[in-house]
């Protein structure tokens, strides 16, 4: 069974730069699209961006157009998210999924990212402060 682990959080000065990583245990990324997610707190979970298993990417959050970016690298099985010029807005838990239904559809990003990218890692924490 596929199962994502998120890696590279922690805390940064606003205006620095972070990079996040996804892996899989369980099986290969290759054949998905993968997505990046966050919740800050006492905030609704919102979809960042999507990689399909072509590179096609896509940003569904204006707020990280230009700053963030997505990017995989097959040889090493890995989906990142390059976080630049972070600000205090960006604290919260990211997360990565996969997906993985229909199989079909496993190669391309969905319009829906929270609907249709599952499971969920159990995230990373991104601290923004001073």
């Amino acid at each position: 069974q596929l199962q994502l682990v998120e890696s590279g959080g922690g805390l940064v000065q606003p205006g620095g730069s972070l990079r996040l990583a996804c892996s899989a245990s369980g099986s290969s990324l290759l054949p998905y699209a993968i997505g990046w997610a966050r919740q800050a707190p006492g905030k609704e979970r919102e979809g960042l961006s999507c990689i399909g298993s072509n590179g096609d990417r896509l940003y569904y959050a204006d707020s990280v157009k230009g700053r963030f970016t997505i990017s995989r690298d097959n040889a090493k099985d890995t989906v990142y998210l390059q976080m630049n010029s972070l600000e205090a807005g960006d604290t919260a838990i990211y997360y990565c999924a996969a997906r993985t239904s229909p199989m079909s559809d496993r190669p391309w990003c969905p319009s829906n990212p929270l609907n249709d990218l599952h499971p969920w890692g159990q995230g990373t924490q991104v601290t923004v402060s001073p």
